[in-house]
């Protein structure tokens, strides 16, 4: 969490961020990104021109919905 801690810090009390602190708080490439909005994946974005911005709490969401517990058993691995 250091590195959401930093952002937050860092963006003062703006909701949104650019693709590249998106992509740093994603842990990928801001091309990483521009590929998951070609394909239509990866988080919400909002766009006005040229101009790309991400809600900080979609980024969020968005890292939380590819959480794996491996406590929480859904399936047997069948070997």
């Amino acid at each position: 969490m250091k590195t959401l801690d930093r952002f937050a810090e860092a963006r003062g009390d703006r909701q949104y961020v650019n693709d590249v602190e998106a992509a740093r708080i994603l842990s990928v490439s801001p091309q990483t990104l521009r590929n998951y909005r070609h394909r239509r994946l990866g988080p919400p974005y909002s766009k006005r021109g040229r101009m790309i911005r991400y809600l900080i709490s979609d980024l969020l969401d968005f890292m939380a919905a590819g959480r794996i517990d491996p406590e929480a058993r859904e399936f047997e691995v069948q070997g």
